[in-house]
């Protein structure tokens, strides 16, 4: 049993969680990383990334951690390959059981990140990275002049398509009903925009390309009737998934399971536990944004520490 009690455990380990990390460990925290089920986050499955302060002709997103994770390390940090399943918050000293192995802290930090939701189909698995994408702000950049897909009908589907169109030539937006779930301003504004056509009633079948996406099957579900729409790009826009499910009852959540946080901070509602990143934030999704509410985390959980003599 890993039985020490550290100062600071720090739950994820994309760009949230490596920033609380740097700035914890440069505050002579010396944190513990528990990596979870995909050490690096969302970023391990972006081929490139071109807005992240700092890299003047881009990185990948696997670089970018990689480097992120090499400065934590060289602060002190130190990490666990392991995927926490079950905690217990309430004391003091929180605890952690990640299999056959208990961690306890004075303070945690959060940082597990969201998961995209995907269309679960093998070729959509083949080509992700590759013209598939479930974020515009991230990769519309590429698409230039090129005709782009949008899957979903609600308002992330509507921000994607709209945000598109700065530099698609053309984007459709596919839904499997007759009407969009999104805010009426939302479809009001998708419904104006000249370079956005709607594709009802439709499902994807398969994503149609080898070496990267060249357009996509589609399904009517009210006829069954098959279609091929030609397209260099396919952004799922289905939602996230906050990965959450092991705080619930011990933490304050929103109604799709992302963690409530103090306004302007990263606090919850339990003393010494801090939330960073997607697991909070819905709005922005953002690596740059992820690793600057990670250094909030860090400055807020040295705070709680140093208040109670513990630092």
């Amino acid at each position: 049993m890993a039985d020490d009690v550290h100062k600071v455990i720090i739950l994820g380990s994309g760009p949230a969680g490596l920033t609380a990390a740097i700035y914890a460990a440069r505050a002579d925290l010396a944190p513990l990383v528990i990596e979870g089920t995909q050490p690096g986050g969302q970023l391990m499955i972006t081929t490139e990334v071109e807005n992240y302060p700092g890299f003047e002709h881009g990185v990948t997103g696997p670089e970018l951690m990689e480097v992120m994770h090499k400065q934590a390390a060289r602060f002190g940090t130190t990490f666990a390959h392991a995927t926490v399943d079950r905690v217990e918050l309430d004391a003091e000293v929180k605890t952690l059981y990640a299999d056959d192995k208990r961690y306890r802290c004075h303070a945690l930090i959060i940082s597990t990140g969201a998961s995209a939701r995907w269309l679960d189909i093998e070729s959509e698995k083949r080509l992700q990275g590759r013209g598939i994408s479930a974020c515009a702000t991230c990769d519309g950049f590429f698409f230039r002049d090129q005709v782009i897909a949008v899957v979903g009908g609600g308002d992330t589907a509507m921000e994607e398509a709209t945000f598109l169109t700065k530099f698609g030539s053309k984007v459709y937006v596919i839904h499997r009903r007759d009407q969009l779930r999104a805010s009426k301003a939302m479809q009001e504004r998708a419904f104006k925009n000249e370079k956005i056509s709607f594709v009802w009633d439709s499902v994807v079948e398969e994503v149609l390309g080898e070496e990267k996406v060249t357009g996509v099957r589609l399904k009517n579900v009210q006829t069954g009737e098959s279609q091929t729409l030609a397209c260099g790009g396919l952004f799922i826009a289905i939602g996230h998934t906050p990965n959450t499910s092991i705080f619930e009852g011990a933490l304050d959540m929103d109604e799709n399971g992302y963690l409530l946080v103090e306004p302007g901070t990263t606090r919850t509602r339990v003393p010494g536990v801090y939330a960073a990143g997607d697991v909070a934030d819905h709005v922005y999704r953002q690596a740059v944004t992820a690793a600057g509410l990670g250094c909030m985390a860090a400055l807020d959980a040295e705070r709680f520490l140093a208040a109670k003599g513990l630092v």
